[in-house]
């Protein structure tokens, strides 16, 4: 009997394995290209970078035999020179934030949410907007409003009520009562027991929703002939610019 057949040339997995066994790591992280060492990429044994690298391969590798980590290339280079130098990154922190966060990289991560960039962000935006009831989900509909009545049109506008306190919420609510407009349509904010304002409150919608591609500006509401409250108290127009 032929033994040839019981004799395979090396495939891709085995050649990956071979590879591996070598000190210098060619890498391709999301069509950007990498060459560090072994040692670096598990310099930290609790990451996934560690992980991808221990024991059999865990990763594709592409037509060039560099293994291929499918994430944004351009800020790989921060977390390489961290592993490398310990160098905690001063540029793009919220990008590389989030790539520390992929990678698991802890003590990267936990610099970084000292750094005053993701300090503010979790701290104290963050905690801010938890305090404020179904924040997220009012903007989410904000831009549903907006975008149903952008046929055919450059601009479209939202009303958007934001009170602070009880009293005011019951304010607004009369305020609304005397609306000649539907009242679904207005998006209420509120109200919050924490210390920012209004104001504050604004620029964190008008910043969330620029974060996802759209370009807004707001203003006071202008009150209508025989509107019983200043428009100014409780109602903003945020306009959405389509082109």
């Amino acid at each position: 009997m032929s033994i040839s057949s019981e004799r395979k040339p090396l495939g891709k997995q085995v050649t990956s394995s071979l590879k591996m066994l070598s000190p210098i790591v060619e890498l391709n992280v999301g069509g950007e290209m990498y060459t560090t060492t072994l040692s670096t990429l598990k310099k930290h044994p609790g990451s996934k970078l560690a992980e991808m690298f221990t024991g059999q391969p865990k990763l594709r590798t592409d037509s060039e035999g560099r293994f291929f980590i499918d994430r944004p290339g351009t800020y790989f280079k921060y977390i390489l020179e961290y592993l490398r130098s310990n160098q905690v990154p001063t540029q793009c922190i919220q990008d590389v934030y989030r790539e520390a966060l992929f990678y698991n990289i802890e003590p990267l991560i936990k610099q970084l949410e000292d750094s005053p960039q993701i300090f503010g962000e979790l701290v104290a935006r963050k905690q801010f907007l938890a305090r404020v009831p179904s924040y997220s989900e009012n903007i989410e509909l904000m831009i549903r409003i907006a975008r149903a009545e952008a046929v055919a049109s450059r601009q479209s506008s939202v009303i958007v009520c934001v009170v602070r306190t009880e009293e005011d919420a019951a304010r607004c609510q009369d305020a609304l009562n005397s609306l000649d407009m539907d009242k679904k349509s207005v998006v209420k904010f509120g109200p919050w027991k924490a210390t920012p304002s209004i104001s504050d409150l604004l620029d964190c919608i008008q910043m969330d929703v620029e974060a996802k591609g759209y370009k807004i500006s707001f203003q006071p509401h202008v009150a209508e002939k025989g509107f019983r409250f200043k428009s100014y108290d409780f109602f903003y127009k945020f306009m959405f610019t389509w082109w």
